[in-house]
């Protein structure tokens, strides 16, 4: 059997949540496989629970970056339109 990577998946949700967010995107992935590869019993069962909660963290966190990213947008056009308008 495979070692788990539950420390590392949940260290990774965590630090989306608090940090950087697109790092919840590789906690949800590799939480996903993971998590796959203990229903098939190829690897650890032992770390399931904490594979989930980062697995959970990573969801969070990338749910979480997404209005982010729609400010950001939205701000960036105001500043180019802004930039635009003032030069005209």
């Amino acid at each position: 059997m495979k070692p788990h990577r539950s420390a590392v998946i949940l260290v990774l949700g965590i630090l989306s949540l608090v940090l950087c967010a697109p790092l919840g995107i590789f906690a949800w992935l590799m939480g996903n496989g993971d998590l796959r590869q203990m229903d098939a019993g190829t690897m650890d069962p032992a770390g399931r629970s904490v594979t989930n909660a980062g697995r959970i963290c990573g969801i969070i966190g990338t749910l979480l970056m997404i209005p982010a990213l729609l400010v950001l947008v939205v701000i960036l056009a105001m500043g180019v339109l802004g930039a635009a308008a003032g030069t005209m």
